[in-house]
């Protein structure tokens, strides 16, 4: 008994089973034949709710013109009534809002051809009765959907094959036709095929007017999410990466726009051959770049993948070779955030991918990142402080505080590097590394960084007038400031306000800036020296240049970063780079400074190189203006003797520093 309940019990569980293993390959053969069929862009709710409104009323006084038209025919009311009805029934299903959008254009369709039906059969087969069904074709053709055009193609077929059959002269209205019914039924039916044909073509050329990008032939940003959306009605596992090319802008400045576009081409051939058949790639407007990929994060990656590898070979732009790069995003179904309509899910999944591909760019570019939890909170963070950094110089948050530059013959100070600093009142304190990134992006380092050089200027201009001697300072000019017409005359405005000498001000940027362009840079330093002032290289030896670039460079101070300094007590290739430096720098007659110095053995190291300047912890941390010039007088009464210098060491320039620093 136990094992007939069992086998009872197994059996309907069984049965499930086999119905699934059969009912599942059935639906995917049903769903791909489907995808067969012309599926464009769905209407706007509010607009197909207008046009169906519209196209039940015509269906309704079809229905009430073919009573009156019947009653004129001689026909009785009884007949006329009944066909009326016939027409108006479907209508009933039509006007449920409950129902979807093709349940109740089929219904409203179902009613047009009828009545069109009913108009051949109350003329008795009248040829041009028939014009009616290509009207009705052209009335459905407002759903922009296949389904109405495939029930009045099965409607066309069953009156005119079954009933041309049962009464032929009431159908058709000619001989040859009553005797060759279903010969004559595909003749019509082919006439309709071919108008209804006509309308989805036209329909779906239309659209694709609006829905391409006009330069390169792809999706554009509406195409795109309607597609996403679609992949996630389906319930099915979908990616989407997010491509940004690196430095686009940089092509169409030095090349023009027309060079631009040849890129855009290339770019876009390029993504069409990393894709699936399946895929769908799109241009979301300037270098943005979009593919929607069925299977998740790992195949986006996959063809993100390939993409970057494709962008190993340069592009021809009129002749000439051009590498490009490109950060990439990618994110799938499985980080959005619970249930949401298709419409929502689509910009929420494009948002996400865009997110990553952010940080693809903010952790060095050319590379793919997969969205991972939290992206979209420091998302939401970074632009909260980008709205508070607008206003931060107006309302009094930054502040400079000052590190002394230390001359290593003499043990004394000759200059500071001023050290911007952001006292956010909700935040405290904000890193430059946070800060200074989003001003350079959103342009407001022009404003912050003239600041500064008032300030510096000002404060180096007060302390010399308290010792009775010169005091040097710096000012780090970023990408943007240095790229900007107008950085020359910021900077004599700066020194004629102050009142501080030219010799007495160096100008600092990054070698990272030398290796990006360094014809470019070297003119705009070169401009610069014509007012007078310094040039000093910052964080050499992080930017891979050679150092044969200083003889060409017109600069006067080169700092050697921190990373180098603090594996000098452990001797080896770390000595013997700064070693060079030092060598290189003096045989051109360049001063030194070593950044980040923080042990007695370092300088010590230091001073046995014959390095000219110092500055770091183990002689000041920066501190507010009148803090740091207190603090390194009582320093400075204390300070060890100095190693002699060498008398070949070229004079000493002054080289302290105030600079927009992210350290």
């Amino acid at each position: 008994m136990v094992v007939g309940a069992r086998a009872e019990a197994a059996a309907p569980a069984f049965r499930h089973r086999g119905v699934d293993s059969l009912w599942k390959p059935l639906r995917r053969r049903l769903d791909a034949t489907v995808g067969l069929l012309p599926r464009g862009r769905e209407l706007p709710a509010e607009v197909w709710r207008r046009r169906h409104r519209t196209i039940v009323r015509v269906a309704a006084l079809q229905a009430l013109a073919l009573f009156v038209f019947g009653t004129t025919r001689g026909l009785d009311l009884l007949t006329c009534a009944a066909a009326a009805a016939v027409v108006l029934a479907p209508l009933l299903l039509a006007d449920q809002a409950g129902l979807s959008r093709k349940v109740r254009s089929a219904a409203t369709s179902v009613s047009l051809f009828t009545a069109s039906t009913v108009l051949v059969q109350f003329w008795s087969g009248q040829t041009e009765a028939h014009f009616h069904f290509f009207v009705m074709v052209g009335v459905v053709a407002l759903y922009q959907d296949w389904v109405p055009f495939g029930i009045g193609l099965a409607i066309v077929v069953a009156h005119h094959g079954i009933l041309g059959t049962l009464h032929p002269h009431a159908v058709f209205g000619h001989h040859d036709a009553a005797e060759h019914a279903w010969g004559w039924t595909f003749v019509h039916a082919g006439f309709v095929l071919a108008a209804s044909g006509a309308h989805l073509t036209s329909w779906r050329l239309n659209e694709q007017q609006g829905l391409r990008d006009p330069l390169t032939g792809l999706a554009n940003r509406a195409l795109l999410l309607e597609v996403l959306g679609r992949a996630l009605g389906r319930r099915e596992g979908v990616g989407v990466l997010f491509i940004d090319l690196d430095d686009f802008k940089e092509v169409n400045d030095t090349r023009g726009h027309a060079a631009g576009d040849q890129l855009l081409l290339a770019v876009a051939d390029r993504l069409r051959s990393c894709v699936r058949s399946g895929d769908t790639v799109a241009r979301l407007g300037g270098d943005e770049f979009a593919i929607v990929v069925d299977g998740g994060a790992a195949a986006g990656r996959r063809v993100g993948e390939r993409f970057l590898h494709s962008l190993g070979q340069p592009v021809d732009v009129d002749g000439q070779p051009v590498h490009v790069h490109a950060s990439l995003g990618v994110a799938d179904t499985a980080t959005l955030c619970g249930d949401r309509s298709e419409l929502d899910g689509s910009a929420e999944l494009l948002r996400n991918a865009d997110l990553a591909m952010y940080w693809a760019k903010s952790s060095g570019k050319n590379r793919l990142v997969t969205y991972a939890e939290g992206m979209s909170q420091a998302a939401q963070d970074k632009a909260s402080l980008r709205d508070d950094l607008a206003h931060a110089l107006e309302q009094g948050q930054f502040e400079v505080h000052y590190q002394a530059t230390i001359d290593f013959r003499k043990g004394t100070t000759k200059g500071y590097e001023a050290l911007l600093r952001w006292h956010h009142p909700e935040r405290g304190t904000v890193p430059p590394l946070e800060f200074v990134p989003l001003a350079e992006a959103t342009g407001d380092i022009h404003a912050i960084g003239s600041w500064v050089l008032r300030t510096a200027t000002a404060q180096a201009a007060r302390w010399s007038a308290e010792r009775g001697e010169p005091v040097a300072v710096a000012v780090n000019l970023s990408a943007v400031q240095l790229a900007s017409d107008d950085i020359v005359d910021v900077v004599r405005a700066a020194l004629r306000d102050s009142g501080l000498r030219p010799s007495q001000l160096t100008l600092e940027v990054t070698e990272s800036l030398l290796v990006e362009d360094l014809e470019a840079v070297s003119a705009r330093l070169a401009q610069l020296r014509t007012a007078g002032v310094l040039v000093a290289i910052d964080d050499f030896g992080t930017g891979y240049s050679s150092l044969a670039y200083l003889r060409r460079l017109p600069v006067d101070t080169v700092k050697i970063d921190r990373s180098f300094i603090s594996d000098l007590a452990l001797g080896g290739s770390a000595t013997t780079l700064v070693a060079s430096i030092v060598e290189l720098a003096r045989s051109l007659g360049l001063d030194v400074v070593a950044e980040g110095v923080e042990t007695d053995q370092q300088a010590q190291v230091l001073r046995e190189l014959n390095c000219t300047y110092a500055q770091g912890y183990l002689y000041a941390r920066p501190a507010p203006a009148e803090e740091a010039a207190q603090a390194l007088d009582a320093h400075l009464l204390t300070a060890p003797t100095a190693a002699p210098t060498p008398p070949t060491v070229p004079a000493v320039r002054a080289g302290g520093q105030v600079a927009v620093s992210r350290s």
